[in-house]
């Protein structure tokens, strides 16, 4: 008879406290262990997706778990997913396929239905395993939305969960965040706590051991890490925790304008890795000033995040900019580069909205959603190429001129560029993490040589790695991982 998984899951007491990082680094501590691991969330609210390789969306944070537990990701280690597009609705992703759009009242009619596909993916799972690395979302304590949430605690008593909370002491109020957790959840959930995180730790660790002791009087669950502060490389699910990469005698400074509808930010990750360049995300059109490099990223609301750069001064300083500076744009930030986004079908919020004229082309947000994983082949500037990405959008655009050159092979929609005018336009995720595109982007924004000596995809590899070394010498891992 099969033995059945062990089942670790990280609960925090708040966004942002680290789960997801954290989880990553236990499905690679396991794995280097030789043990079969597998991750999990079974709702995921996050603009950051991805793509898998059989063509369905899940978040970010999962698939960056997959590649840390040496897999290839897999709709059922997300198979809920909401991405919120404004005005209180969220587009609701099953199993990696769009459902539907519904608020959040609407949403909660469908707990039990979506609960029962949480459960049918986790099950599936089970049988592939010799360990399952859970996450929960935000707080098992928030008493408002407990008997309608499928993702902390309910799961955990499905799944037979040993459960890790995690607080945030760099946040102010570690202990009382972890006491408060405690007492909110509800009472039949409380035996499946095993321990708690205290995570990014800054300073003398001594001075908090007293607090630890009396702590432990208080709650009876024990401390088994205090995790110091630490940069983390990996990438990020949530858009609050986005930080630019400021730096005072950066060689290239590249701004990423922060859309209010900001979704797949990660694409910048590599850049970020690059000694001597700058990386900010600005919100004020003043904060474009010595940008060598202007990006228009993602959006899950085009419509609402076009008119944000008309509001705001951006159109007007692009447009001036225009032919002097490099202008690229990213799937719906190459939507906007445009002279009109259209939503007849509300998909999106519905109506009509001028694009930024920078380009010849319109597009009408139609069809079912686009959702690829594939290797492309580059022409033109990008000629003798070939890398890996993923396609995640609504939309066709159409070109009313032939004034630019394409940058993908049999598919000229993919990806423009107009040297004239400083422009570059793709519909490609994760096209940077190619260091053959990013080293042909940089000759062709700066002058100034650039030394990328490993690839992304081994800058990752090592971090997880060193993260997982790091959680074994600050976590009781024996205690963590045995009852």
């Amino acid at each position: 008879m099969k033995k059945s998984p062990n089942i670790l899951m990280f609960q925090g007491t708040g966004s942002g406290v680290g789960k997801s990082v954290l989880a990553a680094g236990f499905c690679r501590l396991l794995k280097n262990k030789g043990l079969r691991v597998r991750p999990f969330k079974a709702q995921n609210m996050s603009l950051n997706s991805g793509v898998t390789p059989d063509g369905l969306e899940i978040g970010r944070a999962q698939i960056v778990q997959a590649e840390a537990c040496g897999v290839l990701p897999d709709a059922r280690m997300n198979p809920i997913l909401l991405k919120p597009q404004g005005s209180a609705v969220s587009q609701l992703i099953r199993m990696g396929r769009v459902v539907q759009n519904c608020s959040a009242r609407e949403y909660y009619t469908l707990t039990e239905e979506n609960f029962k596909v949480a459960r049918e993916a986790f099950d599936s799972l089970k049988s592939e395993s010799d360990w399952i690395v859970m996450e929960g979302a935000g707080s098992p304590a928030e008493i408002n939305l407990q008997s309608r949430d499928i993702v902390n605690m309910r799961m955990a008593e499905y799944a037979g969960a040993k459960v890790i909370l995690i607080g945030d002491i760099d946040k102010g109020g570690v202990f009382a965040w972890l006491k408060g957790t405690y007492d909110l959840i509800q009472p039949q959930y409380r035996s499946l706590l095993h321990g708690m995180l205290i995570n990014k730790f800054r300073g003398d660790v001594s001075l908090l051991e007293p607090g630890i002791k009396k702590f432990e009087k208080i709650v009876p669950i024990p401390i088994l890490g205090v995790i110091p502060w630490r940069e983390m490389e990996l990438e990020d699910e949530d858009s609050q925790n986005l930080q630019s990469k400021n730096l005072p005698d950066a060689k290239l400074d590249v701004v990423v304008i922060r859309l209010p509808h900001i979704s797949n930010f990660t694409d910048f990750d590599p850049l970020k890795q690059i000694e001597g360049v700058s990386v900010r995300f600005v919100k004020n059109v003043s904060e474009l000033a010595n940008a060598e490099l202007i990006i228009l990223p993602g959006s899950k609301n085009t419509l609402a995040d076009l008119a944000f750069l008309h509001q705001n001064g951006f159109t007007a300083k692009l447009k001036k900019l225009c032919g002097r500076t490099w202008i690229m744009g990213i799937c719906g930030g190459f939507q906007m580069l445009g002279e009109s986004v259209d939503d007849p079908n509300n998909m999106e919020a519905g109506g009509c909205e001028s694009g930024l004229g920078l380009l010849p082309m319109t597009t009408v947000l139609e069809g079912d959603k686009q959702l690829e994983r594939r290797e492309y082949q580059g022409l033109n500037w990008l000629e003798g190429l070939c890398w890996s990405g993923y396609e995640i959008h609504l939309g066709r655009s159409e070109f009313h001129s032939t004034e630019f050159e394409s940058l993908v092979k049999n598919d000229s929609s993919l990806g423009v560029i107009d040297r004239t005018q400083k422009l570059i336009g793709t519909y490609i995720h994760g096209w940077l993490e190619s260091t053959e595109v990013t080293k042909r982007l940089l000759a062709l924004v700066s002058s100034e040589p650039f030394d990328i000596p490993l690839s992304f995809q081994q800058t990752k590899e090592h971090e997880m790695d060193a993260l997982a070394d790091f959680l074994e010498e600050y976590c009781d891992v024996e205690l963590i991982l045995n009852k």
